[in-house]
């Protein structure tokens, strides 16, 4: 019993014995490691010290990037305009690239990551000269990452499968591709040709928006930003194949022209032109840049607009600017409001600034639903307006006729149809404008 006492003992404490030299050896290998959250840089290079970037892929396929007098370019596969916004965040992701982890301090088998022969090459060119070159390998076994490393150092990282993506680029990525570059902050003229009509605009002295052309006449300034905006915003679009690229220049030569437009800025004219094939897709080809492509419908639709799509409905300008003084005839009467600080003035008497406030709106309101060549009657009402710092001063004449509404502004030759509701309801507002009234005190 003694024996078989000792034995156990000793069984014991050789197993002790044996997991304290694991546990030890165990220590000193996982402080050879790294630790499992250690995420050093892979690269960091300050972004003006970016020179030129090449994005060689294992296809073969390659996109040199170089700078010059600030502004960024795509020189191979061919000279192309880059986006400055999608050069910018590539620059930025290079700039500082962290690995998820240190997968090996000094690895000698670089297949096993898929390394001696990259996915893609990264190569930077400083402006001190310096050469940095970041390898991409294969993505790791459960798809989470991918190993990288930069060349001349023997380390191998993993780098989050986003950090890889945002480095994935071609020149189609990276290319401008607007298919009009003008300076919106620059456009002098605009001319649209579509629906059997040519339309131009221009600025007039308060920088607003007018058509010049096939003759003078207000315009809608939400309208023609509008078309502004769609011509600033219009994209080739480069998802295609070879084969769509083909298909896109058949729809263009074949197809029903839609609109024909120029816009002139600084540097001079840029002009698109528009076409819709028989399975209604839409085709442009630009003066900027060279080929035809495909565009979306929305764009083409944009621009098939005629000359009553951008005049300007409203019979006054002054918009959300308040007038600083209204007067209104209606028969042999006549009023005169004057605005003086906050307050509304007739002659010495002071006015209810909310009566005077809704003869504003109801002028303000005043839209034509329908706009004549001419006409002309005898005014049941006349208002002139004047805003903007006394720069703006706008008259109308109001006639009836039979059961129906005109007005005209002074000067232009324009007759505007109105809804009866609508001088109506003017009429009423401006009968019921009154005097300010002081609030009574109240008595204890």
């Amino acid at each position: 019993m003694k024996f078989r006492g000792l034995l156990a003992a000793v069984i014991v404490l050789a197993a002790l014995g044996g997991a304290a030299w694991w546990s030890e050896r165990k220590e000193k290998a996982d402080a050879a490691k790294p630790a499992a959250d250690t995420t050093p840089k892979i690269l960091a290079v300050p972004e003006d010290q970016f020179q030129q970037i090449d994005l060689v892929k294992k296809t073969g396929d390659t996109t040199e990037l170089s700078k010059a007098d600030g502004k960024w370019k795509i020189v191979q596969p061919k000279p192309l305009a880059a986006d400055p916004d999608a050069v910018n965040s590539l620059v930025t992701s290079l700039s500082s690239v962290a690995s998820d982890r240190l997968i090996e301090e000094k690895a000698t088998d670089l297949s096993s990551y898929g390394l001696n022969t990259p996915s893609e090459e990264v190569k930077i060119k400083r402006k001190d000269g310096k050469v940095q070159t970041l390898l991409i390998g294969d993505d790791t076994p459960t798809g989470s990452g991918t190993f990288a490393k930069l060349e001349g150092d023997p380390r191998v990282f993993t780098i989050a499968t986003y950090v890889k993506s945002g480095l994935d680029k071609t020149s189609k990525d990276l290319r401008d591709r607007r298919l009009l570059t003008f300076n919106s902050d620059k456009l002098t003229r605009v001319d649209l040709t579509a629906k059997g009509q040519s339309v131009e605009f221009g600025k007039n002295n308060q920088n607003e928006w007018q058509i010049l052309k096939p003759r003078p006449l207000r315009a809608d300034g939400l309208q023609v930003d509008e078309l502004v905006r769609k011509l600033r915003d219009a994209k080739m679009d480069l998802s295609g194949s070879d084969e769509d690229a083909k298909k896109a220049v058949a729809g263009f030569s074949t197809g029903t022209r839609v609109a024909l437009a120029t816009v002139t800025d600084a540097n001079g004219n840029q002009e698109i032109e528009v076409r819709k094939d028989k399975d209604k897709n839409y085709y442009a080809k630009s003066s900027a840049v060279e080929g035809i492509y495909k565009v979306i419908s929305d764009f083409g639709e944009g621009l098939d607009k005629g000359l009553d799509d951008f005049r300007n409905k409203k019979l006054f300008d002054f918009g959300w600017n308040d007038p600083t003084k209204l007067e209104i005839r209606t028969g042999t009467a006549q009023v005169t409001y004057q605005k003086s600080g906050d307050k509304w003035m007739s002659g010495s008497k002071q006015m209810e600034a909310p009566s005077i406030q809704a003869v504003v709106d109801k002028l303000r309101d005043l839209t034509a639903t329908k706009l004549l060549d001419s006409g002309n009657g005898a005014a049941i009402l006349e208002a002139t307006v004047t805003s903007n710092d006394a720069k703006r001063v706008e008259k109308i004449s109001v006639w009836k006729q039979a059961d129906k509404y005109y007005a005209k502004r002074e000067g232009e030759p324009t007759v505007y149809e109105l809804e009866a509701k609508a001088v109506e309801d003017l009429q009423k507002a401006a009968g019921e404008v009154k005097e300010f009234q002081p609030p009574k005190s109240g008595k204890k």
